[in-house]
């Protein structure tokens, strides 16, 4: 009888935990939700001013070419639908750094204090490089991808204005006419992907300090690892050799930055462990 009952004591007393863990996770996600939904109506209502910053690129490409900048609503609900999807970007962004406190105080009371010391540095870098990555996709890539795009147009870079002027007898013109949800679409896929691209280091290193890399792993792996960047480089950009050409090297110098990063930790964690074992000797 006795056995039975501490048995269901022992129950009892593991199970607290598990429901204050859980209790904490709730709080965690209210606050990371109810951070997102403020920012996201936030970024709702400045979503002209955000969308002209995204739009830039492309007028800027337009502008060269002597054209005027502007994108055309295909369904009636398109406007709405692209202000949805600028404030749900926004938001995500604007309250990321308040998801990643709320992920890191959850988080954190579970870690060592040499744990959180080497855990907090990366979840700092982390949105640091990603929006460095982003930065790189708006200033770099999107003009000389949009460049290359609209590179296909020819003959009137306009359409006719007179509906009675006579046939033109010289070329079929082709001008850009852009939807201006396919173009939001196109411009986070460049900015998103550069800088989930830009985590590359923050990855190999957490992993190198964990101990679930090496260097000298990283480095045998150089040769599948330029496969797979050029792979990436072919996917994400446009088919032009330039923007690839960019992408592949910052991408692979990313990975030589993340092999010398490793190899710093494993230097250290020698040195840290030859000098316990001193300190073993004297005592």
């Amino acid at each position: 009888m006795s056995s039975n009952t501490d048995r269901r004591e022992d129950i009892d007393d593991s199970s607290a935990p598990l429901i204050e863990h859980l209790a904490e996770l709730r709080t965690r996600l209210i606050w990371s939700v109810l951070a997102f939904v403020i920012a996201m109506v936030l970024c709702y209502a400045v979503w002209n001013p955000i969308y002209n910053f995204l739009t830039r690129p492309i007028c800027d490409a337009l502008d060269s070419r002597g054209q005027e900048c502007g994108l055309i609503l295909l369904k009636l609900q398109e406007g709405f639908f692209v202000a949805i999807q600028i404030s749900f970007l926004g938001g995500f962004i604007l309250a990321f750094p308040i998801i990643a406190f709320q992920l890191w105080r959850f988080v954190a009371p579970g870690l060592y204090r040499s744990e959180k010391q080497a855990f907090l540095p990366f979840l700092i870098a982390s949105p640091a490089m990603f929006f460095l990555g982003a930065a790189f996709a708006y200033f770099i890539i999107l003009p000389m991808a949009y460049d290359f795009f609209l590179g296909f147009q020819q003959g009137p870079l306009s359409l006719p204005e007179d509906a009675e002027a006579g046939p033109s007898t010289a070329m079929a013109g082709i001008v850009f006419q852009g939807s201006v949800s396919e173009y939001l679409a196109l411009t986070t896929k460049f900015i998103l992907a550069f800088g989930l691209s830009f985590q590359l280091p923050v990855a190999l290193t957490l992993l190198g300090k964990a101990g679930l890399v090496s260097s000298e792993g990283l480095s045998g792996m150089r040769k599948y690892a330029l496969l797979l960047i050029l792979v990436l480089a072919a996917i994400v950009t446009p088919p032009d050799v330039v923007s690839q050409i960019v992408l592949f090297t910052v991408v692979y110098g990313l990975y030589e930055i993340s092999i010398q990063l490793v190899r710093r930790i494993e230097k250290r964690r020698e040195d840290d462990l030859r000098a316990q074992g001193l300190a073993d000797d004297d005592g």
